[in-house]
Parts: C-alpha cells; sequence; structure tokens
C-alpha cells in the first residue's frame, strides 16, 4: 500500500492527460500544505510510534528532555569516537566511518559495539523521539557504489539498534552517498575519513506533531472524499 506522500509524489509525477479541472487543483493546493512536512515521513511515524504505544513530551518539557538525554548520551559515548551535537531540540550523534566500519563494509566493527549499545540504551530510555540514520561516503569509487554503501550502512546501524531494543517504529534510514561532504575539497586522508560517517539525529516527539498526524488524516478524507 502506497504511503500518502507516495500517492502525492506519483500524482505530481505522473499528471494525467488534458488540463486539470478546478477541483482537482484546490485538492491538488490543499494536499501541498498538508503534506509539505512529509518528506520525511514525520505524520507516517507519527502514527506508528503512536501505534506503539508510545506517546509525545508535553510542549513545556521538550526542552529538559532532549537535555537530560543530551546528557547521559555524552556520559556514555565519552572516548568512543561519537561526536554529540545539540541542534535546538535535535540532537546529531556523529560517527566517523573509519571507527564505525571497515573499509568498503557495512558490517558494524565489533570493537565499535559497546558504543553502539550505549546509545541504544540511552534511546530506550527516551522513547518519545524519532530516529534518522544517515549513511554518508567520500568521493572515492563510483557513486552508484556509495551510494548504496552509504544505504547499507545506514540500516546496518538501525539493525543494530533494534536488536538493542530501539522499537522500529522510531527510526528511519537514509543514504546520501557523496552528496553530503562534510570536508571538501578532500585533499588528505583525513578529509576522506571525516566524510565517511554515519549520523544518528534524535527529534522529539511532541504534541502538536501527535496533532498534525492527526488532523492529516481528517483533512485528507474531507478532500478524498467524492462530492455528493
Amino acid at each position: 500500500m502506497l504511503s500518502l506522500w507516495s500517492w502525492h509524489r506519483m500524482d505530481r509525477r505522473c499528471p494525467k492527460k488534458g488540463a486539470r479541472n478546478e477541483q482537482e487543483d484546490d485538492q491538488a493546493v490543499i494536499l501541498d500544505v498538508v503534506l509539505g512536512d512529509l518528506v520525511g515521513g514525520r505524520n507516517d511515524r507519527t502514527e506508528k510510534i503512536l501505534g506503539a504505544g508510545i506517546g509525545a513530551v508535553a510542549g513545556a518539557g521538550v526542552g529538559y528532555y532532549m537535555d537530560q538525554q543530551e546528557k547521559k548520551l555524552r556520559e556514555r559515548t565519552a572516548g568512543t569516537g561519537i561526536d554529540v551535537e545539540r541542534q535546538g531540540d535535535q540532537l546529531v550523534l556523529n560517527m566517523p566511518g573509519d571507527v564505525t566500519f571497515d573499509l568498503n563494509s557495512a558490517v558494524v566493527k565489533s570493537q565499535f559495539r559497546g558504543a553502539l549499545d550505549s546509545v541504544a540504551s540511552t534511546l530506550s530510555e527516551y522513547p518519545s523521539t524519532y530516529i534518522d540514520v544517515y549513511g554518508h561516503t567520500d568521493s572515492q569509487g563510483s557513486e552508484t557504489y556509495n551510494q548504496g554503501l552509504s544505504e547499507r550502512r545506514a540500516a546496518s546501524v538501525a539493525d543494530y539498534l533494534a536488536g538493542r531494543g530501539v522499537n522500529r517504529a522510531r527510526m528511519a534510514t537514509m543514504g546520501y552517498g557523496e552528496t553530503q561532504l562534510k570536508c571538501a575539497p578532500e585533499r588528505t586522508q583525513a578529509d576522506y575519513q571525516c566524510n565517511r560517517r554515519v549520523e544518528i539525529r534524535i527529534a522529539p516527539v511532541t504534541q502538536a506533531d501527535v496533532g498534525q498526524a492527526n488532523g492529516v488524516v481528517h483533512v485528507i478524507d474531507a478532500v478524498l472524499l467524492p462530492k455528493m
């Protein structure tokens, strides 16, 4: 079954021949507004999280919730090579590829699994968050190969976290290949190592997310139901 975002993207890529009527144009505008934040699947994932029995963080408590999670992540990953960065109410964990994986491999190194265990335990203690896992490579090799490798590495980290008790409904993965070089231009081995990385972005599930996810369903039902 297609997600609402997939349906919307297909509709935009493959328009029907002939002019659209006024009602179709109105529907497209409404769907653009309602589904605009579904690029990362936020509403779909909110529904899955709620279905898994995970609740949202109360509005005034979001900052404190993320503060405590940041503190524990910094304490538990100190000295492991994982860099913890705060971006507003979100956290980004940067894991250098040479520390996490062998060259051209998507299997998490055995010596790094303890660090990921610490990440997993903290994520499990703070379940009201979305978790995005992003894979990145350097520019050596073909774009096609690097894209596939980045996807496999992101999936490998997500699989490992899931195996340590992190709910699958909270996670999504994306491979960027060599399209987001952190250290450019690449002139030294240090530059290449800088770009071979996996990032974990952690964002709070808020009451606004829940309200929006519920509202999207009602609005889309109203838009797509045939006029009587």
